[in-house]
């Protein structure tokens, strides 16, 4: 919540609001909005509410209604018991029990652990009587951040381990997901006018985190409108242009969509919209989101939120991008062009593999989309991380590592034989990480 202590005198308040003096004198005059304190010697001190509660009034005259109407509708939600300003505070979660409980198992550590392994053991009742539990006991957003955003990122750390099949991984997915949908489906009316579209771009199938954001967004009385995965920039300007938002995030979890999402934030950029964009990669490669119009909301669902909010209130200032070099423009030109050529040429020079085909061609698409991120950012080694899907990959199936070798030097001539020097940033990438593991 924000602070009630008086700490601000009358200019840092006009200053801080753009409000007139004796507009600001008016209106605790006549309606006794905000209530400052006084000193001894008679001079108003605000507190952080009270510039916060001037705030409030003076958004609603933006959308239109009067100073006493505005005035009414603040009275009447303070009359009904709620905070006209809890939805604009600084994002903190409450782990405090909305009823007695102090036993062991109704602490979130705990429920989280009873939750994942209720999804262990394809225990769909027992995982749903976990959730019910803690939501019975803490705020919607506690749970979710606490219990289904860990487990499901520590079940999916089992998976990558193999210490989770790929079965129990998407089983508590699923289920995380259906309750995350139907909270959003349950979540109030917006009661505020601010529109925010959400979505992943093209590619982008991963949608919890987007999901989740989402939910925490309408939850503080936002108009959010969910687009899901795997939406193309096109899409996004023309829902933007129909419900007239005022921002677009957009979520990736990958290098080869952080492409994608970059694309889709240059094209929206065009149209003067406003962009914050987040994901697991970001976190991973930080560099790239210097390529990347718009505003990047952090690290973290909590950080993203008071991003957002910033956002909202104009408080984010524009950002000077980078550009990527000659060479690696060059280099992004030649592969794009002559790609299907050289994964054709690849596919020759492999040995025979007790890999299937199909999962084959998987990795060697999976690769070359990759690439292709990676120079589009200006920086091969952005593909680092990436490439634990062909490692995996060959040790599912009890592959030494001379052919993940093989296999990028294989790349390599193949990237030689059809672009030439203007692959040398890919060339010294692959014969680099081939040496690494030998």
């Amino acid at each position: 919540m924000f602070s009630k202590s008086p700490a601000f005198n009358l200019k840092a308040v006009l200053l801080e609001t753009g409000l007139a003096a004796d507009t600001l004198r008016a209106w605790e005059r006549r309606y006794g909005l905000p209530t400052p304190q006084r000193t001894a010697g008679g001079h108003r001190l605000y507190s952080q509410y009270d510039i916060e509660t001037i705030k409030w009034l003076i958004a609603r005259q933006a959308e239109g209604l009067s100073i006493s109407r505005a005035v009414d509708l603040w009275n009447e939600q303070t009359a009904s018991g709620s905070d006209p300003l809890a939805a604009l505070a600084p994002l903190t979660l409450d782990f405090t029990p909305t009823a007695s409980a102090t036993s062991a198992d109704t602490n979130l550590n705990a429920i989280r652990a009873e939750w994942i392994n209720a999804c262990m053991n394809f225990s769909e009742v027992q995982a749903e009587q976990a959730l019910n539990k803690a939501f019975s006991i803490f705020s919607v957003e506690a749970v979710c951040l606490e219990v289904l955003q860990k487990a499901v990122a520590e079940i999916g750390g089992m998976w990558y381990q193999n210490q989770a099949s790929v079965q129990q991984e998407h089983f508590a997915s699923g289920l995380a997901m259906r309750r995350l949908d139907a909270l959003l489906s349950a979540s109030p009316a917006p009661t505020r006018t601010q529109t925010v579209l959400v979505g992943c771009p093209s590619g982008e199938w991963h949608t919890f985190t987007a999901l989740l954001l989402a939910l925490l967004l309408r939850r503080r009385g936002l108009n959010v409108i969910y687009l899901g995965a795997n939406v193309p920039s096109e899409r996004f300007t023309e829902t933007v242009q129909k419900v007239k938002a005022d921002l677009v995030v957009l979520v990736a979890q990958t290098l080869s969509n952080a492409a994608h999402l970059q694309q889709a934030a240059l094209s929206l950029t065009v149209q003067k919209i406003k962009i914050g964009f987040g994901g697991r990669i970001f976190s991973l490669r930080p560099d790239i989101v210097d390529y990347i119009p718009g505003q990047f909301l952090g690290d973290s669902l909590e950080g993203s939120i008071n991003e957002i909010e910033s956002i909202l209130k104009g408080d984010s200032k524009p950002r000077k991008l980078k550009a990527i070099s000659q060479e690696h423009h060059a280099a992004l030109q030649g592969f794009n062009a002559k790609r299907t050529h050289i994964e054709s040429t690849l596919k020759l020079k492999l040995p025979a593999l007790s890999i299937g085909t199909e999962e084959l061609d998987a990795s060697i698409q999976h690769l070359g989309h990759n690439v292709a991120a990676a120079l589009q950012f200006g920086d091969m080694e952005h593909l680092s991380e990436e490439m634990e899907w062909l490692k995996m990959l060959l040790h599912a199936y009890n592959r030494p590592k001379e052919e993940l070798v093989h296999f990028m030097e294989s790349y390599s001539s193949a990237v030689d034989a059809h672009i030439n020097g203007q692959g040398d940033p890919i060339k010294k990438w692959l014969r680099s990480y081939a040496v690494e593991r030998t």
